[in-house]
């Protein structure tokens, strides 16, 4: 037998000519797949740079503003840890003002400044916090409390407004005569406005109260205020009011007053005395911080008045998603800058395809559960990114065509 073949008669008689004729039609195919795919990618890259990405996972995501980065810029700085940055000192000094509080230091981040401020109230270990069971402080911040401080957390349920009765907090305080089995009791939290509740403020009347439980029992106060500007551009009440029951208090700067980095926490200068230590014990002093300070400055000066404007968004894209068939939102529970709205049950969409419905037209949010998600108002937000992102909700939900992107 030869080794000579005919390579024309190769693939006859073997039922192969039929094989590679299908194989080559489905590379063809596969490429003019391809090709499509790339120019979609190509058309929504094209869409990508003519549309500002609206980003509504939280008010953190802000940018800094050219003022704010003119005057990271231009600040006058020098070592804050050796207590001489003058920007720094006007910040600290501005925030006690506000807060009506003797002194206040900066820190690096809110998670920070909540565990500065539980260890400098429970400076016993084996001390015990009485704190919402939906909390920031309980469930955001690596239980931090008892990792570092051995600080034992006590919840109470959170109401949906926010609140905890007042009533379970007393009970919650632990009787001093059990103290050999017992935690102590040092100190309650509060948090205002109370995040995972949708942004729900917690009023004078109330915090007032709770202050007055503490003093009963010889405890503390502290009042997580991450977004306590929010809470009082919504109540219509001063911040140094809405504070004025607690011991200790702490701001967000990155929230919604939009600055890049750090919060604020005040108290009477014996509690930021011993705060400034434990700012260094866990590393948080910093040297020429007076480049952050300088735009939380900017903040607080053009930032507060922006604060209603979100708050009307965050109502205005709450009455939208009622609209929707295949949602849920309770539109009087809207009281900030905070929503959150629910796939309702036998929808065929989930939050997380939802989600990645949205990225793809440049819509980014935060899924809570498979059902739930959450959308943060912030003044980098515009009424026209709220009409938008609302159509591209209805056509994910109801293949309704988005025209115009409006």
């Amino acid at each position: 037998m030869s080794d000579h073949y005919d390579n024309n008669n190769w693939f006859s008689g073997s039922g192969l000519s039929c094989d590679f004729s299908l194989l080559f039609s489905s590379v063809l195919l596969c490429s003019r797949k391809e090709e499509e795919e790339e120019e979609q990618l190509r058309q929504f890259r094209r869409k990508m740079v003519t549309r500002t990405t609206v980003d509504l996972r939280s008010d953190t995501v802000t940018k800094p503003t050219e003022s704010m980065r003119a005057a990271m810029a231009n600040a006058e700085v020098d070592d804050d840890v050796l207590t001489y940055d003058p920007t720094a000192f006007r910040l600290e000094a501005e925030m006690a003002k506000i807060t009506g509080k003797e002194a206040a230091l900066f820190v690096p981040s809110g998670t920070m400044g909540n565990l500065i401020s539980v260890l400098v109230h429970c400076d016993v270990r084996g001390s015990e916090i009485i704190l919402g069971d939906n909390s920031h402080i309980h469930i955001y911040e690596n239980g931090g409390i008892s990792t570092i401080g051995g600080v034992h957390p006590r919840t109470v349920k959170n109401n949906p407004d926010g609140t905890m009765d007042i009533d379970l907090i007393e009970a919650a305080i632990r009787d001093p005569r059990g103290e050999l089995v017992y935690p102590t009791t040092r100190l309650i939290c509060l948090e205002n406005s109370q995040a995972n509740c949708g942004g729900r403020c917690l009023s004078v009347e109330y915090t007032d109260r709770v202050g007055e439980i503490a003093k009963k029992h010889g405890l503390k106060l502290h009042i997580d205020g991450a977004r306590i500007f929010n809470a009082s551009v919504a109540l219509g009440v001063p911040v140094h009011r809405l504070v004025e029951a607690a011991d200790s208090v702490s701001v967000c700067l990155s929230k919604g007053l939009g600055a890049p980095v750090g919060s604020v926490i005040v108290g009477s200068k014996s509690f930021i005395n011993k705060a400034r230590r434990l700012r260094k014990t866990l590393g948080g002093g910093m040297r020429q911080v007076g480049i952050l300070c300088a735009a939380a400055l900017v903040a607080l000066q053009e930032n507060v008045a922006k604060l209603e404007a979100d708050h009307k968004k965050a109502k205005m894209f709450a009455e939208g998603l009622n609209q929707i068939k295949g949602l849920k939102v309770d539109v009087n529970t809207v009281e900030t800058n905070i929503v959150y709205f629910d796939i309702v049950e036998g929808s065929k969409i989930k939050a997380e395809t939802l989600r990645k419905n949205l990225e793809e037209h440049g819509v980014l949010l935060m899924p809570e559960s498979s059902s739930r998600i959450r959308i943060v108002l912030h003044h980098q937000i515009s009424t026209s990114d709220v009409q938008y992102t609302l159509s591209c909700i209805q056509q994910a939900l109801t293949g309704v065509q988005v025209e115009n992107g409006i």
